[in-house]
């Protein structure tokens, strides 16, 4: 009976120690999802296809991915560099940018110290912030921009472009710009064939194929 007892009483024990408080801290409970990100990653380099053909190769120190924002996006707060490759694999455009944001997987929005370098015609494009529509290929800002070409060198305000920045329209531009020989006066000389852009007009040049 004694030895009964004790086992009971040992039992007894055994169960009001299980039921004590000694579970580990939990954190706050997450209401709010849409501030964190459901991923995180460090040391990115990834390559994105478009309709199954590899496009684009994104390179990044840190890359943020939130699903719960409206719409969703994906943060490179600390930089992003990016390639497009033509149809042989072959890098034509280079783009780099302080600071991007990718709002469901379509729009770009480039901030700080924002370049675009074509590869094929040359032309390179600086501002401070820039959006690419992917699903429109086009590029356009808001912003003091500046686009050198091997023959031009405009500055302007509002800026619209195609994605292979051969075709844009500048908005209150100022550069240079070369004249057309046919509008040449047959007195002057024959060099320099350019004249500053207008400080308030709309500039709307479209390259000559093959050149």
């Amino acid at each position: 009976m004694r030895h009964l007892l004790s086992l009971l009483f040992l039992l007894m024990g055994i169960t009001f120690l299980g039921c004590g408080n000694d579970a580990p801290p939990q954190g706050r409970a997450v209401r709010h999802r849409d501030s964190l990100p459901v991923m995180v990653s460090y040391g990115v380099s990834k390559l994105i296809s478009d309709s199954g053909i590899t496009r684009y190769k994104i390179l990044t120190e840190e890359w943020k991915v939130y699903d719960k924002t409206h719409p969703p996006r994906q943060e490179f707060v600390k930089g992003v560099f990016l390639e497009r490759y033509d149809n042989q694999f072959k890098v034509n455009l280079y783009i780099t940018a302080d600071t991007a944001y990718w709002y469901d997987q379509n729009l770009w929005e480039l901030r700080g110290r924002v370049r675009v370098r074509n590869l094929e015609n040359g032309t390179l494009y600086r501002s401070q912030q820039l959006f690419w529509d992917m699903s429109r290929h086009e590029f356009y800002s808001n912003v003091y921009m500046h686009i050198t070409t091997p023959d031009r060198d405009i500055q302007g305000d509002r800026f619209r472009s195609d994605e292979q920045l051969m075709r844009y329209e500048v908005i209150r531009s100022r550069g240079f710009i070369p004249l057309p020989k046919s509008m040449s006066s047959p007195t002057a000389p024959a060099t320099p064939t350019s004249e500053p852009a207008s400080q308030s007009s709309t500039t709307e040049v479209q390259s000559v194929p093959g050149k």
